[in-house]
C-alpha cells in the first residue's frame, strides 16, 4: 500500500518470506475475500479517488499508480467504478 504503481507479484514476496506465491495467493483470498490482482486494483482505485478529489491531474495520477498511460488507467476505472474519474468526481 505505501508503493500503490508496485507490480511486485506474489511470486515475488513468496520469495522474500519463504513462501510460494500459490500458498500466499490462497491465504490472502482466505483472509481478504479477494484475488491479490482485484485487491491491488481496488486499493489503486480507492488511492485515485483520493488522489483526484485533491485536484491532481488524472495524467498524474494514472503515472504515479503505474499504468502506462492515462486511457489505459481511465478505462480500469470506468471498469471498477461504472464512471471515468471526471464523471466519478461530479457525481459525488
Amino acid at each position: 500500500m505505501n508503493d500503490p504503481a508496485s507490480d511486485y507479484s506474489l511470486d515475488f514476496w513468496g520469495e522474500q518470506f519463504g513462501a510460494s506465491g500459490r500458498t500466499l495467493a490462497r491465504c490472502f483470498k482466505l483472509e481478504t475475500g479477494l484475488t491479490f490482482g482485484a485487491w491491488r486494483q481496488q486499493m489503486r482505485v480507492a488511492e485515485a479517488i483520493t488522489r483526484l478529489a485533491l485536484g491532481q491531474p488524472v495524467t498524474r495520477v494514472s503515472m504515479e499508480l503505474g499504468y502506462s498511460s492515462a486511457s489505459a488507467f481511465i478505462a480500469m476505472f470506468r471498469q471498477v467504478t461504472g464512471d471515468s474519474p471526471q464523471r466519478y468526481l461530479a457525481s459525488k
